[in-house]
């Protein structure tokens, strides 16, 4: 007899612990910790009360302009991730040098090159997105979809491509009938991935400055005001937009490519 607790009720419990330790810690060990009459770590219910008095649209207004860096970069770097990754199964030559570009992306430091696109890009108006934001979103997502999509598309079976090129066909022609198919429960999960290392990517190119909305732009001023249930209140909502618009690619995933479970189409 399976005596398995089901998924949900593992997570349900996960959560309840976490929640309840993170209220205790609050009340006990880390209640005399923070700047005056402001508490570092406040309670869950002090989050909850800041949700009320913020209103809804306060976190609309910034997370709107934060997704739509997230998505421009997202479709920019899997956009440039992807077509490299082809290019290098028709011309194998390649492969090198997109390796070696894809390695110097993940090496740079995001440091080093923010000041320096700040300067490059203009300075976006009231809730429009940042260009910087929107490149170091592409960046954060490109090592990871390169190296996935390669490792799918080499992973073809042999037999398949064999037969292909007895009947005349080319690499071009492998690729567009055998190695994309098997590349995409691969790609999916390098696109996966990449969903919530976007949203950081975007947030972290606010923290340049010269963006008067955004996430990064909320979490400065809260932080500059002493407010820690707001601080806290945007690092949950952030933490909770990522986790479901992965969840959310997972699911497509699935959809997508029954076989890679080995379910039926």
């Amino acid at each position: 007899m399976d005596r398995r607790l089901p998924s949900w009720a593992i997570v349900l419990l996960s959560t309840t612990g976490l929640v309840a330790f993170w209220w205790i810690s609050s009340v006990t060990i880390f209640a005399n910790v923070g700047s005056g009459d402001t508490k570092a770590i406040p309670t869950p219910w002090q989050v909850i009360q800041e949700y009320g008095t913020i209103g809804w649209e306060f976190y609309v207004t910034h997370f709107s302009v934060t997704l739509n860096e997230a998505l421009q970069g997202y479709l920019w770097g899997n956009g440039v991730a992807l077509v490299l990754a082809a290019m290098v199964m028709v011309l194998p030559k390649l492969e090198g040098a997109v390796m070696q570009l894809a390695v110097i992306s993940y090496c740079i430091p995001i440091v080093a090159i923010g000041p320096l696109l700040v300067l490059i890009f203009e300075v976006p108006k009231k809730g429009e997105p940042s260009g910087t934001a929107i490149f170091i979103a592409a960046l954060s997502v490109f090592f990871t979809t390169v190296v996935g999509s390669l490792l799918g598309l080499h992973a073809a079976d042999k037999s398949s491509l064999d037969v292909v090129h007895v009947y005349g066909g080319n690499a071009f022609t492998q690729l567009r009938k055998v190695r994309v198919i098997s590349a995409m429960p691969a790609v999916l999960t390098a696109l996966q991935i990449a969903v919530p290392a976007a949203f950081l990517g975007a947030v972290l190119g606010e923290y340049f400055g010269k963006v008067e909305t955004g996430v990064a732009t909320a979490m400065i001023i809260a932080q500059q005001q002493l407010n820690s249930p707001r601080v806290w209140g945007i690092a949950l909502a952030s933490g909770a937009i990522a986790l479901t618009l992965y969840l959310l690619v997972g699911l497509l995933t699935r959809l997508a490519t029954p076989w890679a479970k080995g379910a039926e189409a």
